[in-house]
């Protein structure tokens, strides 16, 4: 009997350089949301495509090598600006703040025939920090997933985003009927005055089915139909080194537990829950935004370098 064949995920928003600013000094990492988001699929087994905008620049190629190394396949749009980068420092209570780049600012997705084969051939497709306060944007993406299942998180950023009312708009409109959203603390403050409750409501109303709401250090909440379940953040073994990218930890563990189905029972989608905490949890145990597992916590360190 054949092996079955890992489901295809594509993913479409964000790539770009986060320079690291603090008392250790400056630091360049790969980064963007839609970026970490990929990479962390390909390390928990599921084979991912980035469709993002990325320059022909030395930053372009940074960007290039590191998805290469990764295994994850770039589709990537013209870069008129060169490739978007963060500037990322620390406030006070050890929170990330960012100040982008014009081309971050500016980031535009086009969809050539490759970009079209990929999201046809795709089992689903992903959705973060992307520009949904442009209207152009949001049409072009539509039409482009066309019918595939879409996973979503707005992930916005107030140094990116150009109007409060489209993006909420926008992200709506992408939404609408989608397969899975994640939304947290973060992106209620922007989308619902703080209120993440009503957010949730406000989403299942607009036909989501899945809805997974991550409060920090309050822990999470998973919700469909029939189910709803909640769990505290993870305990794990180690400080915690870096809260970046454990909110895009968080996406790529709820997408590779649903490419499997939808969990059927409360005691699946506790389980669910469960998993994704725990490689929140391990993924804050680095620096930067590359996805870790519990498991990997446990690795030697020659293990670690190989993975």
């Amino acid at each position: 009997m054949p092996e079955p064949v890992p489901s295809r995920v594509v993913v479409i928003g964000d790539a770009l350089i986060d320079e690291i600013r603090d008392a250790g000094g400056v630091r360049e990492l790969v980064g963007g949301a839609a970026l970490n988001v990929a990479v962390g699929l390909t390390r928990l087994g599921i084979p991912a495509t980035l469709i993002a905008m990325v320059g022909a620049d030395a930053a372009g190629d940074h960007i290039r090598t590191y998805l290469h190394d990764h295994g994850v396949q770039l589709l990537a749009s013209e870069a008129p600006l060169g490739s978007s980068r963060a500037i990322v420092t620390r406030g006070a209570d050890g929170e990330p703040s960012y100040r982008f780049n014009e081309a971050a600012q500016g980031r535009s997705i086009r969809y050539s025939d490759a970009e079209k084969e990929a999201l046809a051939q795709a089992d689903a497709v992903v959705v973060s920090c992307f520009p949904f306060d442009n209207g152009a944007e949001v049409d072009a993406l539509l039409d482009a997933v066309g019918d595939r299942p879409l996973i979503v998180d707005p992930n916005p950023r107030t140094g990116m985003m150009r109007d409060r009312a489209d993006l909420a708009e926008g992200f709506l409109r992408v939404a609408a009927g989608a397969r899975a959203i994640k939304i947290g603390s973060d992106d209620a403050e922007i989308l619902a005055d703080g209120d993440l409750p009503a957010l949730g409501e406000r989403l299942r109303d607009n036909g989501a089915e899945i809805i997974l709401m991550t409060a920090g250090a309050a822990g999470a909440a998973l919700r469909a139909p029939g189910w709803e379940v909640s769990r505290p953040i993870a305990t794990l073994p180690g400080a915690i080194v870096d809260t970046v990218g454990a909110g895009d930890a968080t996406l790529a563990a709820l997408v590779a537990g649903l490419v499997g189905g939808v969990p059927e029972t409360e005691g699946a989608a506790g389980s669910l829950l469960e998993r994704i905490m725990e490689v929140a949890a391990a993924t804050c145990r680095g620096e930067g935004g590359l996805l870790r597992t519990p498991e990997s916590l446990l690795a030697s360190p020659m293990d670690r370098i190989a993975t």
